[in-house]
């Protein structure tokens, strides 16, 4: 059966929120709104603070698109909440939101079902540093609970680490160090049960921080990523496998790091990426001749399944 624009009835477009990473869920946020109402959607936005239930109540909204980036929107919070008013919502569920929002938890997963991962380490407190710097230098530190590399840094010797991980402390008291890998980053959209064709990622930072993301103009995202076609295509079966493993579902993106000796990493999952004119998941439907509006009709469309 065809769908219809009426068919999805109203919706409401989360974005905003109290999150660190509210001003990039705003931007991503009015794009998805501007691409469904292009499509006849009849959508509307809302910046998203404590009193959310009370508003979607009162909207009278058949369904929801969340857009909401980081804690709150990322973390299951959110899914919970419409679950209880029964309103259904794009991306993954509770259970996946919440484990993959967790950096460190992830990584238990991704560990335990024997997925290639960095060696990584808790550090709930100063006692934990030591830990920590057993892994070896460099480390990658990082708030657990964070996303858009908020927070993150490189650490090279003890001094360093010391450093990162009071920088990552500030958004997190849960702040976790990684095992650094030299060499190609990629990442690889999921929507539905596909994976799209893999971006690498060129900087010149250190690493792809929130400025390479969001601000700088000398970041190079390859389409085609440069990898035979073979090893593209096991890096995309190894993205849907990580996606798996924290029960994640209905679109998101799995970022992979691949070192000199071309070993394949997965560092992270994202159940509500970014949605700005920088964002990668956009970029990678492009390449398969999916345009924007058709992105999040796509993904829109998810949610009728569980009408």
């Amino acid at each position: 059966m065809t769908i219809q624009a009426a068919d999805f009835g109203l919706v409401a477009v989360l974005m905003g929120g109290w999150a660190a990473e509210r001003e990039v869920s705003l931007v991503s946020g009015q794009a998805v709104l501007a691409g469904l109402k292009r499509r006849g959607i009849d959508a509307h936005g809302i910046d998203v603070d404590k009193h959310i239930v009370d508003v979607l109540v009162q909207g009278r909204f058949d369904r929801v698109f969340n857009v909401l980036h980081g804690r709150g929107g990322e973390d299951g919070v959110i899914q919970g909440a419409l679950e209880i008013l029964g309103l259904p919502y794009t991306g993954s569920g509770v259970m996946g939101s919440a484990i993959a929002m967790d950096k460190y938890r992830t990584k238990l997963m991704l560990q335990a079902l024997g997925l290639p991962t960095p060696g990584f380490a808790l550090i709930r407190d100063e006692g934990d540093l030591a830990t920590a710097a057993d892994l070896g230098y460099p480390l990658m530190v990082k708030p657990a609970l964070e996303g858009s590399s908020i927070g993150m840094s490189r650490a090279d010797d003890a001094a360093g680490l010391r450093r990162a991980w009071e920088l990552a402390a500030r958004c997190d008291s849960h702040v976790m160090a990684e095992q650094w890998v030299t060499g190609a980053e990629f990442t690889a959209a999921i929507l539905g049960r596909d994976a799209l064709p893999l971006i690498r990622l060129e900087t010149p930072h250190e690493f792809y921080d929130y400025d390479a993301k969001y601000q700088a103009d000398d970041t190079r995202y390859l389409i085609p990523c440069g990898l035979d076609a073979a090893v593209e295509a096991e890096l995309q079966s190894l993205a849907l496998k990580a996606f798996d493993a924290v029960g994640a579902t209905g679109w998101g993106r799995v970022d992979i790091l691949m070192d000199e000796q071309q070993r394949p990493y997965v560092i992270e999952i994202n159940t509500v990426p970014g949605m700005t004119g920088h964002s990668l998941v956009p970029m990678a439907a492009k390449a398969v001749g999916i345009d924007f509006d058709e992105l999040v009709w796509r993904i829109l469309a998810q949610t009728l399944e569980q009408d």
